[in-house]
Order: C-alpha cells, then structure tokens, then sequence
C-alpha cells in the first residue's frame, strides 16, 4: 500500500474512481469527478497535494486540497486549504483509506507551509482528526450548512488565531 501525490497520467483513473465512490450517495449531485478536473485546471490546484492510494499498483482512493481563502473586512488569510473531495472505491471502504490519505494530507499541508484547513463533512468523522466547528475561529461557509458540518483544522497552535471571515473556494467548485 503506498500514498503518493497523483500523476498526470493517473487523471483518468482518479476520476473513476471519485466517480464510483459517490455513485448514489444521496447527499451529493454525482460530480464530485468533474469537481476534481475542475481544480486541477484552477490556479488553486496544488499538485503536490492531490494524493493517491495505491494498492497492489492499483489506485482505490484520492484525496484532493485545493486553495482557498478566509475573507474579511477587506482583508483575506491565505494559507489554508480545502479537503474536499475524499474518495474511495467502494469495495475498499471501511479499511482506513481515507484516515490514511486524511493523515497523509494533513502532514504535506503542514510540511508545505499551510496553516489551516476547512472541510464540509461529517460531524463524527472528521474531529478525530484533530477538526473543530470553524465557528470557533469565527469562520464561515460562503452558503448555509449547520454548524456542525463546516470544521477548520489549525495546522500549527493558534495559527487561526485572529483569523476570521467567510471561506472564498475556487471558483471551481461552481461547476
């Protein structure tokens, strides 16, 4: 099992398998694997952070963080990244793929000099990770999702301190 950044020519399997890993999943529109070629071709596309899971050679999972910024009063912090989309094939769910490409992300994140990250997940998954109500920082969605859904994770302490602000995603999540 190996996790490494995606490969131009991993494009296409990557987004088969985005693709097959929110087929039918009701709280989606089924496009997340249009959302990933969207930002790979946006100026907030980093691709060292565009991470496979490989296994046996194969690619069954994908993680993506893209560019993002905390606007406020004028001003914007523009360190912190979004994870979105995860992704695992659906007959590999449930083994600690996505913990993995998670753990793994956040660390290159870290490594490359981000500060923070956001996410629009589950409200039980995703603080095992160390990810807090962005509330708590005086962050906002740019749209209405409960509080409970929208996490921020501080990659150094205190590095949100005094930041706050609606998040800004690329125009690439627009579709």
């Amino acid at each position: 099992m190996t996790i490494r950044t995606e490969e131009p020519q991993d494009y296409h399997t990557t987004e088969q398998v985005v693709q097959a890993a929110f087929a039918g999943q009701p709280f989606c529109d089924q496009t997340e694997h249009l959302l990933v070629k969207r930002l790979r071709e946006s100026a907030e596309f980093v691709p060292a952070l565009s991470l496979v899971f490989e296994e046996n050679g194969r690619i069954v999972g994908h993680l993506l963080l893209s560019k993002i910024k905390i606007e406020h009063d004028g001003g914007s912090f523009d360190e912190a990244l979004a994870l979105a989309p995860v992704s695992v094939l659906p007959s590999h769910q449930g083994k600690g793929i996505g913990a993995a490409l998670i753990n793994h992300s956040i660390n290159a994140a870290r490594a490359l000099g981000y500060k923070a990250l956001v996410v629009l997940g589950h409200e039980r998954y995703y603080p095992k990770f160390g990810f807090r109500p962005a509330s708590h920082w005086g962050i906002r969605a740019p749209f209405e999702i409960p509080d409970e859904l929208f996490m921020a994770l501080e990659l150094a302490p205190g590095s949100l301190d005094g930041v706050h602000g609606t998040v800004r995603y690329s125009p690439a999540f627009s579709g």
